[in-house]
Formats: structure tokens, C-alpha cells, sequence
């Protein structure tokens, strides 16, 4: 896997078909993981169950994470990140389709560095995946891997 990598993680298939047209789009020289539930975002980001052995100081360059995720939600996984050291720093951007205040006060207060709803129309969703990439891929300086 290249070291410059988007991890998208979405459970519904026409939103990770977008997602990726998108991001694809912008020819941005990052590899896109796709992880379909939160249980699956944690076993690859903490290399274990089915990615056991994958090398986990190769973190992404930012997380799309949806927050209505099967086995284990989105929140969970936002917390489990910002717990371990070696993903505490990495962006992490909630697209998602909900509205809910209690859903944006939430990820806020679990260390979300951003909040998007996802637009229902089809061209406003491609604009906006088009732009976060450009944002936290291009314009975004991350903080240097080591803690």
C-alpha cells in the first residue's frame, strides 16, 4: 500500500460509489482504503483480525467516516481513535447523512476535525467530496507522524 492513502469508511454501497468517483476525480495520488463497518475501520487501522500483520504506523492521510455504521458506529470508532496513540492526530472528517445536533455536538466533543452532512443531490455530493479532498489532502498541514 502507498504511504499517502484516504480511508473511507461507509456501509452504503451507492454513497462509497460516489465517495470514490469523487475523490478519483481530483487524481489526488492517494490510494482509497474502503472498510464497510466500524469493527472492520478498527481491525485496519490497529492491524488485527483480518489485517493482521498490516503495518499500522502507515495511517491515512484523513478518514471519511460515516456515522450509521453496522457492528460498531461510527462515534465508537471516533473514540477508539482518538484513544491510541498512534491515531489520536489523524483527521478525521464525519460525512454523514444525519442532522442531528446530538450527532454533531458528539463527534465534536470525540475529536472530529470536521463535520459534513452529505448532500442528497447528485452533483452537490460530488462538489463536496471534491472539495474535502482537495482541503485535507492538498491545503490541510498534517502533524508530524511521530508523538
Amino acid at each position: 500500500m502507498s504511504d499517502r492513502y484516504i480511508l473511507l469508511v461507509e456501509d452504503n454501497p451507492d454513497d462509497e460509489e460516489l465517495t470514490l468517483l469523487s475523490l478519483r476525480k481530483n487524481n489526488l495520488g492517494h490510494q482509497i482504503v474502503v472498510v464497510r463497518d466500524g469493527v472492520e475501520a478498527v481491525d485496519f487501522l490497529f492491524g488485527v483480525g483480518q489485517y493482521a500483520g498490516r503495518e499500522v504506523s502507515n495511517v491515512p492521510t484523513v478518514m471519511l467516516l460515516d456515522l450509521k455504521l453496522p457492528k460498531l458506529d461510527g462515534l465508537a470508532v471516533l473514540k477508539r481513535v482518538r484513544a491510541d496513540h498512534r491515531t489520536r492526530l489523524v483527521p478525521v472528517v464525519v460525512l454523514t447523512s444525519s442532522s442531528q445536533d446530538a450527532d454533531v455536538i458528539a463527534s465534536y466533543n470525540l475529536g472530529a476535525n470536521s463535520y459534513v452532512r452529505k448532500p442528497v443531490e447528485f452533483n452537490a455530493f460530488v462538489e463536496a467530496i471534491s472539495s474535502l479532498a482537495m482541503y485535507w489532502v492538498l491545503l490541510n498541514r498534517p502533524p508530524p507522524l511521530s508523538t
